[in-house]
């Protein structure tokens, strides 16, 4: 992995939104709202395909070599009086964050919309992120699509499937908001999408597909129809036939809750598996309604992907505010799948400081060693830090883990989980 050779410099947005770099502070980075100094090696180039975001009102912290703290930038240092704001890196997919971007929020400023920030700076003409790649799978990097050659096969499908309506509602979520699992499905390979769910039964906090109003967008539509089994079917055969490393999902971040529509699902995946035997067909699921789960998994389900911010109950229902389940739940969908030797994922939502507090960690081991899940998929928390730590009333931790201590422990400690960013295509992985 590359690694600057000196600490990358400050950046901060000037008032015209121009990114400019302070040679005289360090790049600095932020953890469960404690400010960090970076090491060397918690820095990489900034992956291609990713995103700088400037942050309304908020004031950037660099780290002053001289003094050995970290230092506010109130204004602009070649602009005296001009006012400053902190810059924030959306890394592309497979990238997890070390340190989230380090900044004082002014009274008053907006609320974040729904994308992680890390830490970024600036050395020898290129920017560079605290992160670090976190799955060597290349399905969303964006050097693997061609815009025009996704138009063009997107076009002819949406023409040639014009009754088919979850297909109709992908090719919108293709076009429109760049899905990489609706293009990868448009391109024929690896993992496509299958949104089936309008309703939910929890109330996250974060939610990208619906917020309450007055408060921060969500990123995209959610599904405004449930398709039918044949629907379904029709859509995900051909790709678990003919896909290279083939999945079909049901969860996706343009729905609610996939097992509010278990009797469709089991009724789609009996009518997928009549037909092909081939591929992985996943659940992306909250993992609230167990007996759903089992259900599912007797038609033919191979894989579960469990979303969590916590496995600590008390965090989970604050940011999940569930309607009508319980954490045991999730739990018992978790147990449900083991017994029937099925393949189980966490994704694991990470923000530096609060995944890697001690409390966190040590709650993370206690469900390991319980539940023994297969996998876990480092994501990060697409959500504004400090809103999301208010909401789960994050008590400040001076001496978290680190997130690549954090990592290295969980390896060490459990040697056969596996871990990544993506759903995994079973075949070839070791035996569950």
């Amino acid at each position: 992995m590359s690694h600057p050779q000196e600490m990358p410099s400050l950046l901060f947005a000037d008032g015209d939104g121009n990114i400019v770099d302070l040679p005289d502070l360090q790049a600095a980075g932020m953890a469960g709202g404690i400010f960090r100094r970076p090491e060397l090696e918690d820095f990489i180039p900034l992956p291609e395909g990713s995103e700088l975001f400037v942050l309304p009102d908020r004031q950037p912290v660099g780290y002053d070599p001289q003094s050995h703290e970290p230092l506010l930038l109130e204004d602009d240092p070649y602009k005296p009086g001009n006012r400053v704001q902190a810059v924030g890196a959306f890394m592309a997919p497979a990238h997890t964050a070390i340190f989230s971007s380090a900044y004082v929020t002014r009274h008053g400023a907006p609320t974040l919309p729904l994308f992680a920030y890390t830490a970024v700076g600036w050395y020898a003409g290129k920017f560079w992120v605290t992160g670090f790649r976190s799955d060597l799978d290349v399905r969303q990097d964006c050097t693997h699509f061609d815009q025009h050659t996704v138009e063009r096969k997107t076009k002819i499908r949406l023409k040639q499937k014009k009754d088919n309506r979850l297909i109709q509602h992908l090719g919108k979520c293709c076009l429109t908001y760049g899905c990489p699992a609706a293009r990868n499905y448009f391109l024929d390979r690896w993992e496509a999408p299958l949104p089936t769910s309008p309703q939910c039964n929890a109330r996250c906090v974060g939610c990208i597909s619906l917020q309450e109003s007055g408060c921060c967008p969500s990123t995209q539509d959610r599904i405004t129809f449930i398709p039918t089994p044949k629907e379904i079917s029709s859509m995900a055969v051909p790709h678990l036939q003919h896909a290279d490393k083939a999945i079909v999902s049901f969860g996706q971040g343009c729905e609610g809750e996939p097992l509010l529509q278990a009797d469709t699902i089991e009724r789609s995946v009996r009518l997928i598996r009549k037909e092909t035997s081939r591929g992985t067909i996943n659940l992306n699921s909250n993992a609230s309604l167990p007996k759903a789960v089992a259900r599912i998994a007797d038609a033919g389900l191979d894989s579960i992907r469990v979303s969590l911010n916590s496995v600590q109950e008390e965090k989970y229902n604050l940011y999940y505010r569930p309607n009508g389940y319980q954490f045991e739940a999730v739990k018992e969908s978790i147990r449900v799948m083991k017994a029937k030797g099925r393949f189980v994922s966490l994704n694991y939502f990470i923000l530096p400081g609060f995944t890697d507090s001690t409390e966190e960690f040590e709650a993370l081991r206690n469900f390991i060693d319980e539940l023994e899940p297969n996998f876990i998929q480092l994501r990060n928390l697409n959500m504004d830090p400090e809103w999301y730590l208010s909401v789960i009333k994050h008590k400040k931790d001076k001496t978290p883990l680190g997130i690549r201590t954090w990592f290295e422990q969980l390896r060490k400690t459990f040697p056969t989980l596996q871990f990544g960013y993506f759903n995994p295509s079973l075949d070839g992985l070791a035996e569950v």
